[in-house]
């Protein structure tokens, strides 16, 4: 309970904590923000990892003067693009052994839903999934295993990687410093979650609802 606790701080309160980051580790706090991005969308294990409210941030504190918009939205595309690729990679070459192997610890519910995505939308799930917590974690491995033409992954991964990393660190830094959200930023990193994770919520409600 305590590591949740924990967890939950950090994700509501990332304003204080990258800041003090920033501070703490200076120029290597874009390493950090590179890892970060990168396990997000690279592997199918860290899908809780808190990408669009962090980026927000991100983008706030490169409006504060704490970091570069110039140097940060660049790395991170990149970090976003090869997260992805090495996601579609593994699912291809030992996305079928792994998923026999890791006993419960990538969920087949979020693989499941993934895949529904992956049927509706075909190769632009990779684009739509940016903006989706949990999803844009699974579809670049559905889309491994599904062995979805390579160049064609590669045109909607690189387009996602730049819409998303592109349109929430801009959006932090124009926005995020306005007093009314600097002021309120945990209710406005609150609130990037519900609306980051409505769609998930929307399809549960329909699933559910088409179930009874």
């Amino acid at each position: 309970m305590e590591l949740i606790a924990f967890f939950i701080d950090i994700i509501l309160h990332l304003d204080k904590h990258l800041l003090e980051l920033t501070q703490q580790y200076g120029v290597w706090v874009y390493g950090i923000l590179f890892l970060i991005i990168f396990c997000e969308t690279g592997l199918v294990v860290t899908p809780f990892l808190p990408g669009d409210s962090l980026l927000f941030v991100a983008g706030a504190l490169c409006g504060m003067g704490s970091l570069e918009l110039q140097m940060l939205a660049p790395l991170l595309i990149v970090a976003a693009f090869s997260g992805d690729n090495t996601n579609y990679w593994i699912g291809r070459l030992v996305g079928t052994r792994l998923l026999n192997r890791t006993n419960g610890l990538i969920k087949r519910e979020h693989l499941d839903k993934t895949h529904a995505f992956y049927e509706k939308h075909g190769g632009k799930t990779i684009l739509f999934a940016r903006f989706l917590p949990i999803i844009r974690t699974f579809a670049p491995f559905v889309a491994g295993v599904g062995v979805m033409h390579y160049r064609l992954f590669v045109l909607f991964s690189a387009s996602g990687s730049l819409l998303w990393i592109g349109s929430l660190t801009v959006a932090g830094y124009f926005f995020g410093n306005i007093p009314v959200i600097k002021n309120n930023l945990t209710l406005m990193i609150l609130g990037i979650i519900i609306v980051s994770l409505l769609p998930a919520i929307i399809e549960f409600i329909r699933h559910r609802r088409a179930s009874n």
